[in-house]
């Protein structure tokens, strides 16, 4: 058997994914070493019937990935990837060596070749591993299928409980460029710290006339913290928007096990498809994969 790669951006159907997809094992058992989560590398089965064929060039998702879920689910989170294909997605919660070994996944099991730009707000030996003098880095992360440039990584000022921030790129969406931000804001009872995270993000999001803002925001959309996106973009969720108190959040499709709407896709000068807000609960994290495709026009 050899195992070949020529360093070529392929991107293959889903049939010819799973076709190539045991060898492939076989040679990541050779070639990832210690980067293979214990236990070796599952065999790669078929993709769902419904699985995105290839990279869908005017998708863009978000998902809290769920530090510390653990490195070992890094296959099947590559899978819920691969499965969906869009063209764009950001990671929270994010560690450098798990978002690396996603990345290796979905080139060498399911043929998508992903570029990658991060926005580490904190190294942290319990959390992402390495030395206790060289620890990974963890924060965002922006996974695009095309070239990204002018990145900006922000922390803000005040964290909360945990260094928090914003990572920033510009690159393709629909064969269009579009500014695309990553945000994972302070936790759910830190209100106060998170309308300061706020209007950081904000003034970042008003200098575009085409944004995508992607992220955790550890908050319902009825929070008053959150009125300064609402104010500048719209949730591609189509049923939820900033009403008053908690009747408003019955209209919005949860997004994390405990039935709350934390997750968000915020578009500013694009619009959403029709019917084209997906949330797809996952075994690998606490959040669900939330993705929408854009209006091609």
């Amino acid at each position: 058997m050899m195992c070949v790669h020529s360093g070529e951006a392929i991107v293959l159907s889903k049939g010819a994914r799973w076709a190539v997809g045991a060898t492939t094992v076989v040679c990541m058992l050779l070639f990832l070493g210690p980067a293979a989560p214990s236990g070796g590398v599952p065999l790669a089965g078929p993709l769902p019937s419904d699985a995105a064929e290839a990279v869908v060039p005017d998708r863009v998702g978000t998902w809290n990935i769920c530090n510390p879920c653990g490195s070992g689910n890094d296959f099947g989170r590559a899978t819920e990837i691969a499965t969906y294909a869009p063209q764009v997605i950001g990671l929270q919660e994010a560690c450098v060596r798990d978002v690396e070994r996603i990345r290796r996944y979905l080139e060498e099991v399911h043929g998508l070749v992903y570029r990658v730009e991060y926005g580490a707000v904190l190294r942290n030996w319990n959390r992402c591993g390495g030395l206790p003098w060289r620890p990974g880095g963890y924060g965002q992360a922006i996974l695009s299928a095309a070239p990204m440039t002018d990145r900006v990584s922000v922390e803000y000022p005040v964290g909360g409980s945990e260094d928090r921030g914003y990572l920033a790129v510009t690159t393709l969406v629909g064969g269009r460029p579009v500014r695309v931000v990553n945000t994972h804001l302070a936790e759910r009872r830190q209100g106060g710290v998170r309308a300061g995270q706020v209007k950081v993000l904000a003034a970042e999001v008003a200098r575009h006339d085409r944004v995508i803002v992607l992220g955790d925001f550890n908050a319902m959309p009825y929070a008053p913290e959150l009125a300064p996106m609402w104010a500048l973009a719209a949730d591609t969720d189509p049923g939820c928007r900033p009403s008053t108190g908690d009747a408003a959040a019955d209209a919005c499709t949860a997004t994390t096990d405990w039935n709350s709407k934390f997750d968000y896709v915020f578009l500013r000068g694009i619009t959403p498809g029709k019917g084209t807000h997906h949330v797809r609960p996952s075994p690998y994290s606490d959040h669900h994969v939330l993705y929408t495709d854009l209006n091609r026009g």
